[in-house]
């Protein structure tokens, strides 16, 4: 077996050992010197993860001004698009809550008037007998104020033609007076809010006579005829 322990420059011998310069600079001429082998480990110059490799390029370089700004022009218009139904997705969302709160108020505020129909009545009926005075009155006043600012409407006198929906009749009559239903006695006033009716008018109501029956209209001839 040779022995390689006297080789000049060998690891284990006593030569003199090899100094290899490495500096990228040459100290005499300060130029960038050329690389005299591969980088270690096989490594290609310019390759990714070796010193002084490149990025790697943007795909978008590899086409033209043209085509990258037709790229640019379609992904805004796709992104403005996107801005544009979210917008009309929230500016719906806002008005559907909008409407539901609203909604939710008014039924809350007619409940709670609805309590106060029947005390209400006892201040009208005060007012009409005459009882409505002093402190009582000042009250009374001040329930009135209190519902009209929530939007409270009374409605319901004599002489308003009688329409099913906001009135209900508690009696029926026929009359010369009248040229079709007409409400001629309002025994409990109406209430609404709004569109909504709390509680319809409790009128009497009165037809003209020539819409009685002929049935009627005959009884009512040969009762008037005179007994032979």
């Amino acid at each position: 077996m040779t022995d390689r322990s006297n080789d000049p420059g060998s690891e284990f011998g006593d030569g003199e050992p090899v100094v290899r310069d490495k500096r990228r600079i040459d100290p005499e001429t300060g130029n960038l010197r050329e690389p005299s082998q591969a980088p270690a480990g096989g490594a290609q110059p310019g390759m990714p993860g070796t010193p002084g490799a490149q990025p790697p390029r943007d795909p978008s370089d590899l086409i033209g001004p043209s085509a990258q700004e037709a790229l640019l022009t379609e992904a805004l218009a796709e992104r403005t698009a996107d801005l544009q139904r979210l917008q009309a997705e929230y500016v719906n969302y806002k008005r559907r809550v909008d409407r539901d709160r609203e909604a939710n108020r008014e039924v809350v505020i007619g409940s709670v008037l609805t309590e106060l129909l029947q005390t209400l009545d006892d201040i009208g009926r005060a007012r009409e007998a005459g009882e409505l005075e002093g402190a009582f009155k000042a009250v009374a006043e001040s329930v009135e104020r209190v519902t009209e600012k929530l939007g409270l409407v009374k409605y319901g006198e004599v002489g308003d033609h009688f329409d099913p929906r906001i009135h209900e009749a508690l009696l029926h009559n026929y009359s010369d007076e009248v040229d079709g239903p007409t409400a001629t006695l309002v025994m409990q006033p109406g209430y609404r809010l709004g569109e909504r009716i709390l509680r319809a008018a409790r009128v009497a109501v009165s037809e003209p006579t020539e819409q009685l029956p002929a049935e009627t209209t005959g009884e009512a001839d040969q009762a008037d005829k005179p007994t032979e």
